[in-house]
């Protein structure tokens, strides 16, 4: 063996006096010195390269120390991928120094950028003393947590033990990491035309546009929306063409709040009152801000688990939530929302292989917030339709909603303008498996366009309830019924009684048309129920049932819609 290492060294000595093959002469020193360091004996001290094998001099090479240490990297600064736990947290630029023969190079993290990442620095004893931009020994100070660098995937995986995180929900991005983006320009548009050729009625031309445009600026959002039509035949007197402006606003996000704030053209919800379009300034919650296990209605689960317990939650067979719990009692909050009812089947494995099942009935309404959950909005402004019958009178608005213990929501709200006051309050309760209900009360006070006024209430119910022995879901259940002198804020804005503008090429005409069109004030609604079913059959088909039966004041005539699909 030593004379063929030899004549591999003497062919290497000769191919060093020749300057085209130097290279390779390089390569070939470099593969002798990776094979005597695989003869070398398994229980030999420690690895080492001999930098000779390299170059003569030895002055020349670099630093080799580092590899036979196991390090990949000199110390320095890397952008890197930053994992916790196995959720990626961001991407960002990473001191690394070097650490004792067996860490190799180790991360310089500092105390507010662990926090960032749920890290409870005050759960881990000295690290609060440590100055503001001094490297967390993370190792060293916390039991077995972890930190290794991913070279080939540039990626920076951090373990840390639960009992040292902070509470927080799954998917939570803490806002310091939030992007808004470049600033850019944009514009969607889309055209549709078609031209139609008869020999009786003569040649018709038809074409429509429509135009979304839109300019971010830092956290700023400019939007808006444009329409053109072009019309024309050769039955008409010349063409049609028609540009229409629908809305424009102007938007941002207010972080601290969890908010949208709105200026310009928009609509308010309608999980209280009516929905209403409205020229002005909207401050209200925005969910998209909140980790997606946060969104939407969930209960919260209790229980006790004997030792560090496998938490496993299924809803309708599916798997929505595990988890590892420590001993004690635990409290899970952060279940994604997965329709509105289905129940939770909770199952606790043990260390020891025992198992605790239990069922949660779960069933929801739209109103229904989690525990602990506020949800509002602000807005003030014009009323805003492009029914020429309709005035613009400007009005303030404020709904509350926020979640209790125990599947409890309270909320309310109220509309305030010259010709109209309402106040709304209400509760709604998850009733486990008796369904999920909500029930609120409208109080108005309103005046009409002949300047009578009017005192009214309104009451609302709605209910949910899956049935899963039978695959039947009763998604919503709804009845509202007001009295003779209740009016929504809608009505108080036209400027009649009665009546219904159509536009002709003759001018404007008042007509009759069916009577869910024609508007007459001393018709006001009554009494509504809708109802929606649907029923699973077999594992790849849904039957779905809904239906609506709308009664009014003054009148015998009754509004009713169906609808049926598979």
């Amino acid at each position: 063996m030593s004379y063929l290492n030899l004549r591999l060294y003497q062919r290497n000595t000769q191919c060093l006096h020749i300057r085209k093959h130097r290279l390779a002469g390089f390569f070939v020193r470099l593969f002798v010195a990776c094979a005597f360091a695989a003869q070398a004996p398994l229980s030999s001290a420690e690895l080492y390269f001999n930098p000779r094998f390299l170059a003569d001099d030895p002055q020349a090479v670099a630093d080799l120390s580092r590899f036979e240490n196991g390090q990949e990297l000199p110390p320095g600064t890397y952008r890197v991928d930053i994992y916790l736990n196995n959720g990626y947290m961001a991407t960002r630029d990473v001191t690394f120094n070097t650490g004792d023969s067996e860490q190799g190079i180790v991360p310089c993290l500092t105390r507010a950028q662990l926090a960032s990442m749920g890290l409870n620095t005050a759960s881990v004893s000295g690290m609060n003393l440590l100055a503001d931009d001094a490297c967390v020994p993370l190792t060293s100070m916390i039991h077995d947590a972890t930190a290794h660098l991913d070279v080939g995937q540039q990626r920076l995986n951090l373990t840390i033990p639960q009992a040292f995180m902070s509470n927080r929900a799954r998917g939570y991005i803490p806002p310091e990491l939030w992007d808004p983006g470049i600033n850019a320009g944009l514009l969607n548009y889309n055209f549709s035309g078609n031209s139609v050729q008869n020999r009786i009625g003569g040649n018709s031309h038809y074409a429509y546009l429509n135009l979304q445009s839109g300019l971010n600026i830092g956290a700023w959002r400019l939007r808006d929306n444009t329409t053109w039509s072009y019309n024309s035949s050769d039955s008409s007197l010349g063409s049609k063409n028609k540009w229409q402006h629908i809305n424009t606003w102007l938007e941002r996000d207010i972080i601290p709040l969890r908010s949208r704030l709105t200026l310009g053209d928009g609509y308010t919800q309608g999980d209280i009152f009516d929905g209403i379009n409205f020229r002005g300034a909207q401050l209200a919650s925005d969910d998209n801000m909140l980790p997606d296990s946060q969104r939407g209605f969930a209960p919260v689960i209790h229980g006790i688990a004997r030792g560090t317990a496998q938490v496993t939650i299924k809803q309708n067979g599916y798997d929505i939530y595990n988890s590892t719990v420590p001993p004690g009692p635990f409290t899970i909050n952060d279940i994604y929302a997965a329709g509105n009812s289905g129940d939770l089947q909770v199952t606790i494995k043990e260390a020891d292989g025992s198992t605790q099942i239990f069922t949660v009935p779960y069933s929801s309404v739209p109103l229904l917030q989690r525990e602990g959950h506020t949800r509002y909005s602000i807005t003030a402004g014009e009323y805003r339709s492009g029914n020429a019958q309709q005035e613009k009178p400007r009005f303030f608005q404020s709904t509350l909603l926020h979640g209790l213990p125990a599947g409890w929501t309270i909320y309310g709200g109220t509309q305030l303008a010259d010709r109209y006051r309402a106040f709304n309050f209400g509760i709604g309760k998850n009733m486990g498996a008796l369904g999920a209900l909500s029930v609120d009360m409208t109080q108005a006070n309103s005046t009409l366009p002949d300047d009578s006024q009017h005192d009214g209430q309104s009451v609302r119910f709605l209910y949910n309830k899956s049935l899963n022995e039978s695959g039947t879901n009763i998604q919503l259940v709804g009845y509202r019924y007001s009295t003779s002198g209740y009016f929504n804020f809608a009505d108080t804005t036209y400027s009649r009684m009665n009546g219904y503008n159509i536009e002709t090429q003759d001018g404007v005409i008042q007509v009759k048309p069916k009577f869910t069109d024609y508007y007459n004030l001393a018709y006001n609604k009554r009494g509504k129920l809708q109802l929606t079913v649907t029923q699973q059959l077999g594992r790849t088909s849904t039957l779905y049932l809904s239906g609506s039966h709308q009664t009014y004041w003054g009148t015998s005539n009754v509004d009713e819609q169906f609808q049926a699909g598979l």
